[in-house]
């Protein structure tokens, strides 16, 4: 075989077997989308299984409770002074006791925080100090039959204002004759008997 018709033989050849190659890498790729496409649509079609199977797993909201806020027909409330008089710059403190007198099996509900069941103190017509003149910390309470709730509230003689301060930022009330009330804030129909108390 002469020298020319060995490289025409060695192009065929090689023309052949590119040619060849490139096919087998074509028929690779085609089979590697075809899986992957066949993955993908098995995946897709699993979707709305899994999401039914996510939506079942996931707990049902809770309930809203429907046992009712306390009023004055099943709350009664009062108030005990540790001492009738309290020395000028003094502090005095109060036992806020709570007390279901319902009959509904079920109860009430009513907040005892001290911005919710509200100590006021009064001179006159004029309020000299509230308990809920500083943010208090929730205080659910379920009261039933048998159920009483006590909280000592402290009241240091002073003044308080629209903002929430400390008692040693406050200035000290006079000396005189003084109303203490517990009531629950936003409904007037809760409160307990005033007592007096004489602070000098």
């Amino acid at each position: 075989m002469s020298k020319r018709k060995r490289a025409i033989y060695r192009k065929r050849r090689l023309v052949f077997f590119g040619g060849l190659l490139v096919f087998v890498i074509v028929c690779v790729l085609c089979v590697y989308s075809l899986i992957r496409g066949a993955v993908a649509a098995h995946d897709w079609i699993g979707v709305g299984d899994r999401m039914a199977v996510s939506r079942t797993a996931v707990p049902d909201p809770p309930k809203k409770s429907k046992v009712k806020d306390c009023t004055a027909k099943n709350l009664q409330m009062t108030l005990t002074p540790a001492a009738d008089v309290v020395p000028l710059g003094g502090s005095l403190e109060f036992t806020a006791t709570m007390t279901y007198v319902g009959t509904d099996p079920a109860g009430c509900f009513v907040d005892g925080a001290d911005d919710a069941r509200v100590l006021v103190i009064k001179s006159g017509a004029d309020t000299v100090w509230r308990s809920d003149a500083c943010e208090a910390t929730y205080r659910p309470l379920l009261m039933m039959e048998g159920v009483t709730d006590e909280q000592q509230i402290v009241w240091d003689t002073v003044r308080s204002g629209d903002e929430c301060k400390a008692s040693g930022e406050l200035p000290h009330v006079d000396r005189g004759t003084y109303t203490a009330q517990l009531v629950i804030d936003g409904d007037t129909h809760v409160e307990s008997k005033p007592v007096t108390i004489t602070v000098g």
